[in-house]
């Protein structure tokens, strides 16, 4: 009986079968799906146009404030002045009194964005790195905080700081320490909201350490949890900076102008006293500038410290 065989043939390099596509690879960026080339092109658009919202009132709010009024009025919407009037500035800052309002408004903050920070990151430390009873409660107390809006407050507000003044005059109507007493209750509740997310995300095992060396609490406070959580002192510090430059409707609540007494008005109730002039005089160059003025430390502030912003918002996260 004969046995048949099979001639392989001339002899060569093996045929590998190919190796099947997984997922992963049809999904790389070589072999996208069309449809996350859509999503990432609205997403673009999307983000393109919104950018246009944001920068173009700003770049017409500048170089109006660079135009006569004549320009203002009858070009109100061209970017590109016909002589660039430095004087607007000059004007608004001495005739419109902001230099004196930007005074009042740095005072203001100096002390009320010092005492947020310092008060809310001492009360967040202490809630969040204690336990002891009523700590939930507390914390919840001054969540609270965060739900209930300023204008509902507004009349036992206006009598309280009334009747302190009459007790004791330099926390009463219209005096620069009462209303940093008032900006910094309203901006504890964040502050300590903040805060006491990003110190429970620190590391126990120093603490613990420093504790061992001899640090007192208050020590170990101030000398070794507070530099850690520098980056997120920076974020709700700028915060807290933003919101209470921006500030107008306590100013104008407590900071009513009184005959005989010096203005200590801030800076946004500077802004509407210019514009409401301007219905009289027609100096809508002035009025521009003074809105530049008051609109470019608060850019300048964000876009010096916009990566501490992001790196304190992202640290509770990635630790």
């Amino acid at each position: 009986m004969s046995t048949v065989t099979h001639d392989p043939g001339p002899a060569g390099p093996d045929l590998v079968p190919p190796a099947p596509t997984t997922s992963a690879q049809r999904f790389e960026p070589g072999g996208r799906r069309p449809g996350a080339r859509i999503f990432n092109g609205f997403s673009h658009l999307f983000l393109l146009v919104w950018a246009i919202m944001v920068v173009y009132p700003l770049i017409w709010v500048i170089m109006s404030a660079l135009k006569s009024d004549a320009e203002v009025i009858q070009q109100p919407l061209s970017l590109i002045p016909e002589t660039l009037r430095w004087e607007n500035f000059g004007r608004a800052w001495s005739e419109g009194q902001l230099g004196g309002f930007f005074l009042n408004t740095v005072l203001v903050l100096a002390g009320s964005v010092t005492l947020t920070m310092l008060l809310g990151s001492m009360a967040a430390y202490v809630l969040a790195r204690y336990e002891f009873p009523g700590n939930r409660l507390i914390y919840y107390m001054f969540l609270s905080g965060l739900t209930l809006p300023i204008y509902l407050a507004a009349v036992p507000l206006f009598k309280g700081v009334y009747n302190t003044g009459v007790l004791f005059p330099p926390l009463g109507p219209n005096k620069h320490m009462m209303l940093i007493m008032v900006y910094v209750a309203w901006s504890l509740a964040f502050t300590v909201f903040f805060m006491h997310s990003f110190f429970r995300t620190l590391p126990h095992t120093i603490a613990e350490a420093g504790l061992v060396d001899g640090a007192s609490h208050t020590r170990l406070f101030f000398s070794v949890m507070l530099p850690m959580a520098k980056p997120g002192l920076i974020s709700i510090g700028i915060f807290n900076v933003l919101g209470q430059w921006n500030q107008w409707y306590l100013p104008t609540l407590l900071m009513q102008s009184v005959a005989g007494e010096p203005k200590n008005q801030v800076i946004g109730q500077g802004l509407i006293d210019l514009s409401v002039s301007q219905g009289y005089e027609s100096d809508w160059s002035g009025l521009f500038a003074g809105v530049t003025m008051a609109m470019l430390p608060v850019l300048v502030v964000y876009l010096v410290f916009q990566r501490q912003v992001q790196s304190g918002l992202t640290a509770g996260v990635g630790k």
